[in-house]
Formats: C-alpha cells, sequence, structure tokens
C-alpha cells in the first residue's frame, strides 16, 4: 500500500533487505519497511545502505520486540529525518506510531481495532488497520 501510494512521488519504499545507517558510529539495522525521500538516497552509490529515511517500519516478534522498542529506537531517533517510528503487533489489531514533535520529543500514537485508521503524517497515507492487517492470520484459542 504504501508503495503504491508514493509512486512518482520520488520517495522509495524499501522492505527488510535495504540496511540504514546510522550516524558515523557505523551502526547499521535492517528495518522491516522504510520509506527514503531524500535525493542523495536514490544515488547509485547507496545502492545497498540509506541513510535519511523519513519513516520506519518494524514487525514485532517475541524475539525482537525489546530491541525494536529499545536499542533500534534510540539508535533511529539520531536521524534527523526521521519523522516516524511504527511497531505492528503482529498478534491483534495495534499499531503504535511515534511522531517526531521537535529534535528531542516524539509523540505516541495508538491505534487499536480493526475499524481505527492509521495515519503515517510523515507520507501522507491514512489506512484502516484492517486494510493493514489484510492478509494476516490470528491464532485463533481452540473453544471451550
Amino acid at each position: 500500500m504504501i508503495k503504491t501510494h508514493l509512486r512518482g512521488s520520488g520517495c522509495s519504499t524499501y522492505i527488510a533487505d535495504m540496511k540504514v545507517r546510522i550516524g558515523e558510529d557505523e551502526a547499521f539495522f535492517y528495518p522491516d519497511v522504510m520509506v527514503t525521500c531524500d535525493p542523495a538516497d536514490q544515488l547509485p552509490e547507496q545502492d545497498y545502505t540509506k541513510n535519511a529515511p523519513k519513516l520506519i517500519i518494524e514487525v514485532l516478534s517475541p524475539s525482537t520486540e525489546s530491541r525494536d522498542r529499545g536499542s533500534k529506537f534510540m539508535h533511529y531517533r539520531q536521524l534527523a529525518s526521521l519523522q516516524e517510528y511504527v511497531l505492528i503487533d503482529p498478534t491483534h489489531y495495534y499499531v503504535e506510531v511515534f511522531r517526531r514533535q521537535n529534535a528531542d520529543e516524539w509523540l505516541l500514537r495508538t491505534c487499536q481495532g480493526q475499524d481505527t485508521s492509521l495515519i503515517l503524517q510523515s507520507i501522507g497515507l491514512t489506512l484502516s488497520l484492517l486494510d493493514l492487517y489484510e492478509d494476516v492470520r490470528f491464532d485463533v484459542p481452540p473453544s471451550a
């Protein structure tokens, strides 16, 4: 949905196989999804690493959740270009959006329930959680 929405905008969407570089300390991460609109990130020499994403999305899992919420977010906040950091819970309709307010403040907005809208201000996209989770099969507990 993001890629379709951004078609022709000059922004690019990357999924899982593109790394982002954080500052001069040479920290690198592979976000689940990232969007960059920076012309420098479109140059051929940047084919394997991006430096200025405006949106990063991580899908949580039991093995990555604490890292996604902790050390990764701490590093991501160093990116001056980053406007939104999104955490998606794959077990139910629940998304957290951290939106930059200024250099040192981030506002958390939670979206819960299939009828809730997710607003990605950084790229001007609004979608329902029902659409976002379209192909997700939630574990259904056995009936008693």
